[in-house]
């Protein structure tokens, strides 16, 4: 299933705040910053890529729904794999 990329851009621009975000990451730890602050941005960017992740996989269902064929046509096993891999 190829996912439409008009219907990515959100989740384009999400995960270019992301990677801004591990840009941001990574020059807090080269300036040897507090711990606390590292770890919370870094939880915040792990957390942009969980609902990007998220995102994609929702909208391939949604075009697997939509595409005619039916629920009968989704592949369960496939989809249950991929939710599970972003958890």
């Amino acid at each position: 299933m190829e996912l439409d990329p008009t219907q990515m851009t959100p989740v384009i621009n999400r995960i270019k705040r992301a990677q801004g975000q591990l840009a941001g990451v990574l020059r807090l730890l080269e300036e040897g910053r507090d711990c606390e602050d590292v770890v919370t941005q870094l939880a915040a960017v792990s957390k942009a890529l969980d609902r990007a992740g998220f995102a994609i996989v929702a909208s391939g269902l949604q075009q697997c729904l939509t595409a005619g064929d039916g629920v009968d046509s989704v592949d369960v096993k496939k989809m249950e794999k991929l939710f599970l891999s972003l958890a």
